[in-house]
């Protein structure tokens, strides 16, 4: 009985064990182009809970943009990103950015060290922290910035394009191909993105469980 009873254990430790390896690797593939978006529910830098499927200014979809405070990425591609907001918020079309850094690991990306940066920028569009370090997992980013362009289709929300703000973070006046731009536009304009991915360029996404990444 008491060999019987050790049997089961270990069988029962090793299906737990190959659950969460499972999930892990369903968190650690994320979205791809295609995939339907699920919903979240994160604090703004005002204090209040934003919904992606709630968020009356995502007429026709939302450009999530995975970002933060510290990463020189992330600095060199604010203004642009307060750009996207005001070309394509009033198309429907608004940038929601997402913090998801471990302020542990990067004090700077704090909450508090949040409200000063948008303010310090004049952020346009609403900047949330996911202090629980799950939606990024769920999206898959890696990057900061790395960016999801979202169209609402039927009440979901369908990824149409992943990857790079534009092909050049250094020299805003040497930007070639201004992939978010050219892909929205391509929605707005009844036809798919082309490229629908490309590679994000950034510091990594700050996570004790990920320090290896």
């Amino acid at each position: 009985m008491f060999h019987q009873n050790i049997k089961i254990m270990k069988t029962t430790i090793i299906l737990i064990l190959f659950m969460m390896l499972s999930l892990s690797s369903l968190f650690a593939q994320g979205y791809k182009v295609g995939d339907k978006a699920a919903d979240f529910n994160l604090t703004n830098i005002d204090g209040k809970k934003i919904s992606l499927y709630n968020y009356k200014s995502a007429e026709k979809g939302a450009i999530v943009i995975f970002t933060c405070n510290h990463c020189p990425y992330a600095k060199a591609y604010e203004d642009r990103i307060i750009e996207l907001d005001k070309e394509f918020k009033a198309k429907g079309f608004p940038v929601i950015a997402i913090n998801s850094n471990d302020p542990e690991l990067a004090p700077e990306d704090s909450y508090d060290k949040m409200i000063i940066r948008a303010n310090e920028k004049g952020f346009t569009f609403p900047y949330l922290f996911d202090s629980k370090q799950e939606v990024y997992k769920i999206y898959g980013a890696k990057r900061t910035p790395h960016v999801y362009l979202l169209e609402k289709n039927g009440g979901n929300f369908i990824v149409k394009y992943i990857g790079a703000i534009d092909d050049n973070y250094n020299d805003v006046t040497a930007v070639d191909q201004k992939y978010v731009s050219n892909a929205v536009n391509s929605l707005l304009s009844g036809k798919n993105p082309d490229p629908n991915f490309t590679k994000a360029i950034g510091c990594t996404i700050k996570d004790k469980n990920y320090l290896k990444e």
